[in-house]
Order: structure tokens, then sequence, then C-alpha cells
């Protein structure tokens, strides 16, 4: 899934700093650090959980007071903060205070950039690849240990900051500050060229830039984070440019673990495509209108979303794994041992409302994806039709009279001399009606065509499309986007054609169970999918059991649905994502809005079994 570059949104500079005009590449605006009265009538894009009076803090200026108390610090944090910012912010309210600051940063005691070349290129693949494998670096290991261990404070100073990405790694037994950095803010950022990868000295081509974060920086980063969050006291918001949101670790633990028995509702985000559609800008009023398009929401892909803390209408953003690092066990129940931290189901929205299609495209197999990538799950997929015009279709499956070669001759031959491919001599299609369930596990050929809204119930993988037609589309920079023919062809399915694509890949509805004025559907999936799916129909309200297992939800019709657990009620609309943890025993449905409520229920399989 790539990202790709639009135009900037402008907040007032930092004097002696870089423009902000320089440092986001989105028309998208970056989540305040306060609500205002919003008055939100049906989709909201900043969902926040409430935290309690008088526990998220703003500003530079107290910030610094917490420091001058504490005369001695650590600011660590993840890859992608502006340090030169945060270090002139609080350097300059430390000083308005008198306090004399000796001010120590990381990116002096990194390894000299060549050593890191090097340590990474293992982990990056070719240069022309989209993907590399997840490495098996730590943080640590991008610097200089002989001159970290040097580092001391400076006892002729009043305040000693050691500050940057790894700063905990100096070993200092001292307050510890961490500054997290959602990553759609640090997309925005890495589009502007504003930041640069751990240990570059200036940044790269975007998607050059994603592949080292994605494979290398984000998982040593997370790695460490992992490694430390207990001894954090402080954790700070740093998504924005000129302030930042902070609050003590222990209340945003005991939010979190909160979070873990009741309902919770992950930040979506959004980016434009080449393919993108109007569904979401028309539907959900809150994004910004400027963008020419919406291809996808991130409604849950845990790697990339965040969780939401309010007080007192201020917000603080920490990433989806803290929750799974401190409560994974309370989140996933029974599938704890099979997953670990690592969230398992994804939803995200595909919108090719008067756009266009989606690729032609397959995802790898496991044991592809984990020997070439090193993924522990591939991108198994399904496509729920949350909405679609008359006309729309979806590309699945193959012909009954398939020739493998004779359709790569064609790929090929188009690929070389940007001609078109008959697809549907090759590929079936399938009328999409609202509620249809198509079923796209690993190596089977697909694509969504346009007027889709498409809910993706998929496993958490998400980046690894090998595209092998893209209807010579380009993206939004106007060029070519990548076609990975040769990573498809180890991977397709040609036995998936015919009617075995109606029988086996379109899901086939039924009642599950029913009572007096509701009923669940079971919507079976692929039985190589290890995650399920059903529908909750009701006119009142419905009771659900969890048995254990973590499910996501979406309310796929009606106008909003309450959800009561306990003496707990949280009210969720049209199309929003919420997940109940497994720690939930049982929890009820209530429509809140007219005619009959329809909720999306995804959940693993009690037949995926531990790992292997």
């Amino acid at each position: 899934m790539s990202i790709e570059l639009k135009g900037v949104v402008e907040s007032p500079a930092t004097t002696g700093l870089p423009s902000t005009t320089a440092l986001r590449n989105t028309k998208q605006e970056i989540m305040p650090a306060r609500l205002g009265p919003r008055g939100v009538n049906g989709y909201d894009i900043y969902p926040a959980h409430a935290l309690g009076s008088g526990k998220i803090h703003e500003g530079y200026g107290t910030l610094a007071e917490w420091v001058i108390n504490q005369k001695t610090v650590v600011i660590d944090g993840y890859v992608g903060n502006f340090w030169d910012r945060i270090a002139t912010g609080l350097t300059a309210e430390l000083e308005k205070r008198g306090a004399k600051v000796n001010l120590c940063l990381m990116d002096d005691f990194l390894k000299p950039e060549a050593d890191i070349e090097r340590l990474v290129k293992p982990y990056l693949g070719s240069n022309d690849s989209v993907w590399g494998t997840k490495t098996s670096l730590h943080l640590k290991d991008f610097y200089r240990w002989d001159a970290l261990a040097g580092i001391r404070p400076n006892p002729d100073c009043t305040v000693n900051i050691v500050m940057g990405t790894g700063a905990a790694l100096t070993g200092w037994d001292v307050p510890l500050i961490y500054i997290d950095l959602p990553k759609n803010e640090l997309q925005h950022r890495m589009n502007a060229g504003a930041i640069t990868n751990l240990g570059k000295s200036s940044p790269d081509k975007p998607a050059a830039m994603y592949k080292r974060f994605y494979f290398v920086d984000w998982v040593v980063c997370n790695r460490h984070k992992e490694s430390l969050l207990h001894r954090v006291d402080i954790l700070a918001d740093g998504q924005g440019i000129d302030w930042i949101t902070w609050a003590h670790a222990p209340a945003v633990f005991s939010g979190l673990k909160s979070l873990a028995h009741t309902v919770l509702r992950p930040r979506p985000w959004f980016t434009p495509g080449s393919w993108g559609g109007q569904w979401i800008k028309r539907h959900i009023p809150q994004v910004n209108q400027d963008e020419p398009n919406y291809a996808w929401s991130f409604e849950l892909i845990a790697p990339e979303n965040g969780l939401v803390f309010e007080s007192d209408g201020f917000l603080l953003e920490v990433s989806f794994d803290c929750l799974m690092i401190l409560a994974g066990g309370e989140v996933l129940g029974k599938h704890r041992a099979r997953f670990g931290n690592e969230f398992p189901i994804r939803f995200d929205f595909l919108d090719t409302f008067d756009g266009g299609n989606l690729s032609i495209q397959c995802h790898p197999s496991l044991p592809y994806i984990r020997e070439h990538f090193g993924e522990a799950i591939t991108q198994d997929e399904t496509y729920y039709i949350l909405d679609c015009a008359p006309d729309a279709k979806v590309y699945l499956g193959f012909q009954e009279d398939i020739d493998p070669d004779a359709f790569r001759r064609e790929l090929e031959n188009s690929l070389r001399n940007n001609t078109e491919v008959a697809i549907e001599k090759y590929v079936q299609t399938f009328p999409a009606a609202k509620h249809d369930l198509f079923l796209i596990p690993n190596g089977t050929v697909h694509s969504s065509g346009k007027n889709n809204l498409v809910l993706e119930i998929s496993a958490t993988p998400y980046i690894f499309t090998f595209k092998m037609y893209d209807w010579l589309s380009k993206d939004l920079n106007g060029n070519p986007r990548p076609i990975n023919i040769e990573h498809a062809f180890h991977n397709l399915r040609f036995d998936r054609k015919g009617r075995r694509v109606q029988q086996e890949h379109v899901s086939k509805p039924y009642v599950l169970e029913e009572g007096e004025g509701w009923k669940t559907i079971h919507l079976p999936t692929h039985e190589a999918h290890f995650y399920d799916v059903h529908r909750i129909e009701f006119i009142d309200e419905a009771t659900v059991e969890t048995r254990q297992a973590c499910h996501v939800m979406m309310l796929v019709e009606g106008t909003e649905v309450l959800v009561r657990i306990g003496d707990h009620t949280t009210a969720f609309r049209y199309a929003e994502t919420f997940v109940i943890p497994a720690a939930v025993p049982r929890y009820t449905l209530v429509n809140a809005g007219g005619g009959t409520a329809k909720v999306v229920k995804a959940f693993v399989k009690d037949s995926y079994g531990p790992a292997t």
C-alpha cells in the first residue's frame, strides 16, 4: 500500500527553524491539541477516550516545569519526531525559567552513516524492490557504544537532558519521557522530505524511505519501545509541530488497561490514491475536502493506527501497540498465545466511488511471506461491500479456460509496451451488492472495480500486494505504480477458476441463531482464512458473548448503535470501527436509530491454533 504525495498543511513557524510549509505534505490537518465544541453528527474522525480531568497537559512550558523539578531526565521517542523543534521549544521554556541546560542529542552518537547503510542493506532488498525483509537488528546497533558510555550529567548545569530516539540506551537511572508519534504524521513528514531514516543525513525518495521505515526503523523502534515502556514516567504526543501534549505515564497506562475491559475505537486516518473515490468525502464531512479523493481509510491497521485519550478537551495519542504491550492478553484472550502482541485483524476502506479500478493483484502465500519478507502471518483478505453503485463489480478468480502462460505473456507485453489487457478474458467478474462478502485468501487473483465502498476485513499484513496490471494508470504524481509480475506468478493459484470461484470464494450467508427481534448471520470465510465473519441484525437490541475472543466490529446498516458493557454505554455511528476485547465476557448492542441495525463482527476462528 503506497502513500502518494499531496499538498501541504501550514501552521505557525518556530523562530529559527524551517517553515512548517516544508514539514508536511498533505492537505489534511494535524489532530488538534485541544478539541473545541464540535457537535459531530455522524462518523467522527477524532474518537477520544476519557482519561479524567487534569490528566493531560499542553505545551513546552508545562513540561519544562516538570523537568526542572527532576533536574536530570532522559527524553526518548519514536523515529520521525522533530527533535530539533522539540529541543528548541523545551530549552527556551527551561531557560525562561532560569535553568542552565546541558542538552545531549542522540544524533551525535550515531555510527557513521556508511556503517549504518552497510548494517541495514541486507534487509532492504534490491533498489527497485518495493519490499525488504523485517530486520533482526536492535536500536542499540545504530549507536557508538563507546561514546554513549561517556555521556555524563554536567554538575555545573541545573538541568541535564539526553534527548532523541534511543536516549534510554544511555542507561541513566533518571526519570524517562517517551515521545510517541502517529504513523500518519510520520508519513506526511516523510513525503515532505522533512525527516530522515535512522542514521541518514538527508531524506530519500518517499518510497525508499517507507521501505526502510517498515522493514528496519519501525521494527527496531517498536522493540525498543516494548523494552522500556514499563519504565516510562511521562508519555508525550509528538505530532504537533510547535506544541506538545503529555501525561504522567501511570494515568495513560491505567487508561489503556481500562480500555482492555471495555469497547474501544482507534483513531482512523485517510489517504488519497490514483484510483480513489468520493464516498468518504461525501459521507465523512470532517475530512479535508480539498483532497482530490480518498482511496483508503485506515480504520484499524494496528501497526499504523493510534488510540486517543482526552482530558479537559486536551488530546493525547499513543500507538496501538502500547495497548498490546500492556494488555495484549486481555485484548486477544485465548488467541494471545498464537499472535503475541501482534493484533491479527484489520479493517480498512477502499473507496472507488467515481474513481477507478484497483490493480489486478494477489497476495503471498504464508511460506512465501515468511521466507521473503519476514512476516509471521500473510495477507489473507475479504471484501465486504458496504456500499456500491448498480454497475459495481468485483474481479475474482480465473476463467475456467485460463492459460497461465498466455496470461503472463500479455501482462509482460502490457508492461513493456503500455498496452491494454483484456482482463475479463482471464479473470472473472461478479456483480457487487451491499453486504456481499467476497473471499480472497492468499494467491487469489482479485480487484475491486469502480463504484464500490469496500470494507476490507483482513489479516493485518497490508503492504504485500503483487500488482500484475494497473489499467495503464499513474499515481497522483503522474508516475507508473510498481508492477510485480514475477512475485505474483510465484503465488497465483490457477486452480481457483471457473465454477469453483462462485462456490468457494463468494460467501453464502445463513442464519446461525435467532431470537425475538434479532438474528446472527454467519458469512463463512474460506477454509484458508484464520478469521470468520458474523453479521448481527436486530430491531431493538442483541446480547453477544465473546467466549474469550476479541471482536472487531462495524455498524454497516443503521445510523447509530449503543454498546452496553455493564453500566458503561458507548455510541458508534454508521461505518465506525470498534473493538470489543476478549476480557469483556458479554456486551449488548442497542439500536439507537430506526429500522433494523446491522453490525459486522470479525473474530479469530477457534480452530486457529498455536503458532508453528
